[in-house]
């Protein structure tokens, strides 16, 4: 039998900077990440070349995702975020490639191998603001208490992003997540993968599930933002790949017969069904909610 090209959690940082390497070489991209190919490297190309034919969705998730995200960065360092805490940081590269003030603190937090890994590949580049890097299991909750009590103490206005990290996470952990992260006043944005409970079943569908069965997605609450408003947190925006994609214009790459079969659903559909459609995952950018003291 053929040793799973996905072994853990940390193997899809390979697969993620693969998929970003790819949109790179593109005339039309939606992002430039020069370092993607580097970081990816023959793991990541093995992994994505051996993924099954209906998983294709993947790589556009994580290219719309990308774009989301550097936007919704770049609107909170204008109003004022002065630290963000990458959390899971696995490959990614924005302090290199996004053009940010050279005043931004941008702390990386994840295993001590893909520390050492990404320390390594990258030792010749330069990031343009201030880049720590901190070797950090995120299950192990006296270290990230510490972690984030210091980081917390040294920020005015910190945004905490977390991609492609909730799902991989249990309910308790993502919510003693939530709890410590809103426990901190300069803690001011949450940035979070969205799945619905229809994306969720399309992963077990396509076989994305099977071919990722050493790092499954964990995290399906009934009711997601009811979950988060829970924990003190409500979305300040949610950006759907689906919508997202119109704008970008850069639609999902379905063969015909999907497409065909999904307008011709969408002409039968309730206007709610037809959102609901579109709707199906994205990024969600969380605040603080108001706590009532009277």
């Amino acid at each position: 039998m053929d040793k799973p090209v996905i072994t853990q959690v940390s193997d899809t940082a390979f697969m993620a900077a693969a998929y970003r390497a790819m949109e790179s070489e593109q005339t039309n991209a939606l992002f430039e990440d020069s370092l993607a190919a580097k970081l990816a490297g023959e793991q990541g190309r093995t992994i994505v070349g051996n993924l099954p034919k209906r998983a294709f969705i993947g790589g556009w998730t994580v290219v719309i995702r990308t774009r989301i995200i550097d936007e919704l960065i770049q609107t909170a360092i204008g109003e004022g975020v002065d630290t963000i805490l990458n959390l899971g940081a696995g490959l990614d590269t924005r302090p290199y490639r996004m053009a940010l003030p050279q005043s931004v603190r941008w702390i990386e937090a994840d295993y001590p191998h893909v520390i050492d890994l990404k320390e390594s590949r990258l030792s010749g580049d330069t990031p343009i603001c201030k880049l720590e890097r901190i070797r950090l299991d995120l299950a192990d909750a006296d270290a990230r208490r510490h972690f984030l009590n210091d980081e917390a103490a040294r920020s005015k206005k910190i945004l905490v992003l977390t991609e492609a990290v909730i799902p991989y996470l249990s309910e308790d952990a993502v919510a003693s997540l939530g709890t410590e992260l809103r426990s901190h006043a300069s803690i001011r944005y949450w940035v979070a993968d969205y799945f619905s409970p229809a994306a969720y079943e399309y992963r077990r569908r396509s076989g994305m599930s099977q071919a990722m069965k050493n790092a499954p997605f964990r995290f399906e609450p009934k009711d997601y933002f009811g979950f988060f408003a829970q924990l003190g947190w409500r979305p300040k925006e949610t950006r759907y790949f689906a919508i997202e994609a119109e704008r970008l214009r850069r639609p999902a790459p379905l063969p015909l017969a999907i497409r065909l079969a999904t307008r011709v659903l969408g002409l039968f559909a309730s206007p709610q069904r037809r959102r609901e459609m579109k709707r199906y995952a994205g990024i969600a950018l969380f605040e603080p909610a108001v706590t009532n003291t009277n």
